[in-house]
C-alpha cells in the first residue's frame, strides 16, 4: 500500500465532508448521535469480543498496567460512551450562532459569529473510548475528523467504526465525516502530520513521547498537552477531613490518567498529627511516597525525593510530597515544575485561594475538590476531545465551543470607506 496516497485520499474526503458538515442542522446532528448511541447498545457484546483481542495483545507485548488500564472497554464504559453522547446531544448548537451587532461610528454594524475548525485529525493512544467521544464533538460542532489511534486499539476502533458509520449512512449523513486510519503502520502518522493543505488541526491524545512526536513533525497548527503533573497544596488552614479525602481520591483513584495528583505541598504549618494520618493513609493504599528531608523524617517507609521527581509524571501509584514553608513557596514550586494541567488548593482562607486562583497559571484550578474532575464530562461538556494547556484559542477539557473559532459579520446600508 502507498501510505501517503491512502492518507491523501482520506484527508480530501474529509475536507468534502467538512464543505457539508457544517449546514446539517441541530436536529440532523442530534440524529446520527443518537443512532451511534443506540448502534453502541445493539454492539456491545461485538466491541468487548473486539477489545478482549486488543487486551490479549497488549498483555503478550508487555504494555504497562497504565497503558493498558486505559485500553478496556466493557459494558458500563460503552454505557459512559453512551452517556456522553446524550450529553453531547442536550448542549445547545453554537455553530452560527452570533453576537449581538454593535453599531459603529461608521454606521457599519459588527457582529461575530462562531464557525468550524473544518478539518481535525486527532492522533490518540490506548484509550478506544475517544473515538466516539470525539465523533460525537466533531460531528455536532460542524467539523469532519480523520482518526489514528493506537497500533493496540486498532480492533476495539474498528468495531467502533461500526456503530458510526451505521449511523451516518441511515441518517443520511456524508459517510466521510468520521473516518478511522484503519492500518497500523507508523508511517500513517507521519503522512498525516504533513497534510497541512487538507488539516486545519491536529489534537494528540496519549504519552509524552507520543506528543512529542508530534509537535517535532506536525506542520499543522495543534491543541495539546504535554503532560498531567498535576499538585494538590494543603494550606495550614485547610480543613482535615477535605484535605484527607481530596488527596486520597486525586492521587488512588485512578493512577493512569493526566488529572490524578503527582505531587503534594504541604504548608509547614498544617498540622504535623494530621499529615502523619494522611501519609499512613497513602501507604496503606500502597502508594510509593518520595519525599523531601522533612517529610523524611515523619515516616521510615517513605523513600528521598530527587529533584528529577518533581518534574515527573507517574501515572503510577508514586507521589512526590514536599513541605513548604508557605503559600509563596507552593505557587514558585508549581509554576517551575508544574505542567500548568490541574492544580488544586486546599484551604478555608479566602485571602490564600484568591491568591491561587489568579497566580497558578494552570487550565484547570481547583478549590477544595479532587483534581480528578478536571474533565469535560464532569464540567458538563458532555465529552472532551482532549485537555488543552495551550495558550492560544483552547484551554482545559476542550468541548463543543473549544472546535469552533469566531468570524466577523460586517453589514450595512451600503457604506463605503471615505
Amino acid at each position: 500500500m502507498n501510505i501517503d496516497k491512502y492518507i491523501i485520499k482520506l484527508s480530501e474526503q474529509a475536507v468534502d465532508a467538512s464543505t457539508m458538515s457544517g449546514s446539517y442542522s441541530t436536529t440532523k446532528k442530534n440524529s446520527v448521535l443518537y443512532n451511534i448511541s443506540k448502534n453502541l447498545d445493539i454492539n456491545t457484546n461485538k466491541i468487548i469480543k473486539s477489545n478482549n483481542i486488543d487486551i490479549r495483545n497488549a498483555q503478550k507485548k508487555g504494555l504497562s498496567d497504565s497503558m493498558i488500564d486505559r485500553l478496556v472497554l466493557n459494558k458500563q464504559s460503552i454505557i459512559s460512551m453512551c452517556e456522553g453522547l446524550a450529553k453531547i446531544i442536550k448542549i445547545p448548537d453554537s455553530v452560527y450562532r452570533t453576537t449581538k451587532s454593535v453599531k459603529q461610528k461608521s454606521g457599519i454594524m459588527v457582529s461575530q459569529m462562531r464557525v468550524p475548525l473544518g478539518v481535525i485529525g486527532i492522533i490518540y493512544e490506548s484509550r478506544p473510548n475517544v473515538t466516539i467521544d470525539a465523533a460525537g464533538l466533531c460531528l455536532k460542532s460542524g467539523n469532519s475528523v480523520i482518526l489514528r489511534g493506537g497500533s493496540e486499539s486498532i480492533n476495539s476502533n474498528k468495531a467502533l467504526m461500526v456503530s458510526i458509520k451505521k449511523a451516518l449512512k441511515d441518517c443520511k449523513y456524508h459517510q466521510h465525516s468520521v473516518q478511522l486510519i484503519d492500518i497500523i503502520d507508523r508511517k500513517a502518522v507521519t503522512s498525516l502530520l504533513s497534510m497541512d493543505k487538507y488539516i486545519d488541526v491536529i489534537i494528540p491524545r496519549g504519552g509524552k513521547g507520543l506528543i512529542e512526536k508530534v509537535i517535532s513533525c506536525s506542520k499543522i497548527p495543534m491543541i495539546k498537552h504535554l503532560d498531567g503533573n498535576c499538585h494538590v497544596f494543603i494550606d495550614k488552614k485547610a480543613d482535615f477531613k477535605k484535605a484527607l479525602s481530596i488527596v486520597i481520591n486525586s492521587k488512588t483513584q485512578r493512577y493512569g490518567v493526566c488529572n490524578a495528583m503527582e505531587t503534594l505541598l504541604v504548608h509547614k504549618d498544617f498540622p504535623k498529627k494530621f499529615l502523619s494520618i494522611i501519609l499512613d493513609e497513602l501507604l496503606e493504599n500502597n502508594v510509593e511516597i518520595r519525599g523531601c528531608k522533612n517529610i523524611l523524617k515523619m515516616n521510615t517507609n517513605i523513600i528521598p525525593a530527587s529533584v528529577d521527581d518533581w518534574y515527573k509524571e507517574y501515572l503510577a501509584p508514586i507521589v512526590s510530597i514536599k513541605i513548604v514553608k508557605n503559600i509563596d513557596e507552593a505557587i514558585n514550586h508549581i509554576s517551575k515544575y508544574g505542567s500548568m494541567h490541574t492544580d488544586a488548593i486546599i484551604s478555608s482562607d479566602k485571602k490564600s485561594i484568591d491568591q491561587f486562583k489568579k497566580r497558578v497559571n494552570s487550565s484547570s484550578i481547583m478549590i477544595n475538590t479532587s483534581t480528578r474532575y478536571a474533565d469535560g464530562f464532569e464540567y458538563g461538556l458532555g465529552a472532551e476531545i482532549g485537555i488543552s494547556t495551550d495558550k492560544l484559542h483552547a484551554r482545559g477539557p476542550v468541548g463543543l465551543i473549544g472546535l469552533t473559532n469566531l468570524k466577523y459579520i460586517v453589514d450595512s446600508k451600503g457604506k463605503i470607506r471615505n
